[in-house]
């Protein structure tokens, strides 16, 4: 029996930071030999709106490609796609358009936050307003099962399954409607306390940072406002630092007992901070060391991308064949 299939991906656009890593990355790693996956550098999708400096891409999908590999994602049973490499996509991307109406796209909740961000107001750029549709046309190219994915993505998610659900009520049944998967932390906070941890808030911890940076993050990190003093209580809910040791410090007896002592007042932020820095650079050092050893080596890592791109573009290839005939369209 053939494994089910996850795609998942990112838009290289940066190096990407633990909010990746508890959002996706980390189910990546856990499923891998699970499923069938494939993992997405959406070069395509990063030009919406990067589209007046394309160096900007090209140097960020060498560095998401080395983050992903550094994780410990195992290039022998995970292949590595580049979008703008698999037109089959692009073309889904043009059938799907017909089954979405723009108002639609404008309700899209992580699409109306992101334009706000960017400041677009009414000048959107159509090919952004289309990113859930190309999206739509990466999960389905590749009959995906199950998409790992950050909690913001979720609207995205929505959105190919209503697009496979269009395409299949008129033109019978030929797409699967993925599910998402979100990690055990779907949204990280960033080092300022703001909701989301982003490249372009600056308040990121990449994970490939170094120890001294990773240190002098975490010292600047947003704790408890209303905390004066060391003898006051502290408030444990919604504060950044323990958000953090939640997620990556395994150590859960001793995470309990520096929360029990900070809401009474007996432990101070400077020295849950130094044991956070700790914590993170003990998981940070295998990811760095890999990292380390594909860059030593640059031709591996293009050579990855390359060999699994040739190989995904045989299944797009077979998915857009199957839509098209569904859609009565000549099949060269």
């Amino acid at each position: 029996m053939a494994k089910k299939r996850i795609l998942t991906g990112d838009r290289p656009t940066g190096k990407l930071h633990l909010g990746h890593y508890a959002g996706s990355l980390a189910n990546r790693v856990a499923l891998q030999k699970e499923y069938e996956t494939y993992i997405l550098l959406a070069d395509v999708q990063a030009l919406t709106d990067n589209f007046k400096r394309p160096e900007k891409v090209q140097e960020a999908v060498y560095e998401v490609l080395l983050d992903n590999l550094a994780v410990g994602l195992d290039p022998e049973i995970v292949t590595f796609v580049l979008q703008s490499a698999v037109p089959e996509i692009a073309e889904l991307t043009v059938y799907y358009a017909n089954l979405v109406t723009v108002a639609r796209l404008e309700r899209n909740p992580t699409t109306k936050a992101e334009v706000r961000e960017r400041g677009f107001g009414k000048s959107i750029p159509l090919g952004f307003l289309m990113y859930p549709v190309s999206q739509a046309a990466d999960i389905t190219a590749f009959d995906a099962d199950l998409v790992p994915v950050g909690e913001d993505q979720l609207p995205h998610i929505e959105q190919t399954r209503e697009i496979a659900r269009a395409f299949n009520r008129i033109y019978g049944r030929t797409l699967k409607e993925p599910e998402a998967l979100v990690g055990k932390f779907p949204r990280l906070v960033g080092t300022d306390g703001r909701a989301k941890m982003s490249k372009s808030l600056g308040n990121c911890i990449y994970l490939s940072d170094d120890s001294k940076t990773v240190e002098k993050k975490v010292m600047a990190m947003y704790t408890d406002p209303t905390r004066i003093h060391v003898t006051d209580p502290g408030h444990v809910a919604g504060n950044p630092l323990f958000i953090y040791h939640d997620a990556f410090n395994p150590n859960r007896a001793e995470v309990k007992e520096m929360k029990r002592l900070y809401q009474g007042g007996k432990i101070g932020d400077v020295a849950v901070k130094e044991r956070l820095a700790e914590v993170l650079n003990e998981f940070l050092d295998p990811i760095r060391q890999r990292r380390m050893e594909y860059e030593r080596d640059p031709e591996l890592a293009e050579g990855i991308l390359a060999e699994g791109t040739a190989r995904a573009r045989k299944v797009a290839a077979e998915v857009l064949a199957r839509a098209k005939e569904a859609m009565k369209l000549k099949i060269e």
